[in-house]
């Protein structure tokens, strides 16, 4: 990501902080610098080893209710898969998520369709959808490789 559009992320975080009455502290404003600062999935431990670079007195519980701040008033998703610590995406463009089951890598990929998802029935008007998502399980390239190389030959 270039300097012109993290400068374009933080501006519309700071104006997603004043719209939802949150001060502007420097303690979130690393936080979500080191998150939009990174293509992967960051766990909050993960996080909170980089913001203590910059700032080695914050704790983990900090970083963790910033991080879940930020995506209650939207400016981070919470990717969260079965049995893995919650993850979080800095990335607000439409997209998907598939976790690769093996290694726990998260791969963003983007298809149009599921952008425009159809309630059922049952919950079209009875709930207020916030976001839809499409996640999705499954093994990435390396570890189907991996697997292919690590089965007997017969």
């Amino acid at each position: 990501m270039d300097n012109e559009q993290i400068t374009i992320k933080v501006r519309d975080f700071e104006r997603r902080c004043r719209e939802s009455g949150l001060k502007l502290t420097p303690q979130r404003s690393a936080v979500y610098r080191a998150l939009i600062n990174t293509d992967t999935h960051p766990t909050a431990e993960e996080i909170y080893q980089e913001v203590r670079k910059e700032m080695p007195a914050i704790s983990l519980d900090t970083v963790n209710r910033t991080l879940l701040t930020l995506a209650e008033i939207g400016a981070a998703f919470v990717v969260e898969g079965t049995g893995q610590p919650r993850r979080f995406d800095g990335g607000l463009e439409d997209h998907q998520h598939f976790l690769c089951i093996r290694c726990g890598k998260i791969i963003d990929f983007h298809y149009p369709p599921f952008d425009n998802i159809t309630l059922p029935p049952e919950i079209e008007g009875k709930f207020k959808v916030l976001r839809k998502t499409v996640y999705l399980e499954g093994l990435c390239n390396a570890c189907q490789n991996q697997s292919r190389q690590n089965q007997p030959t017969v």
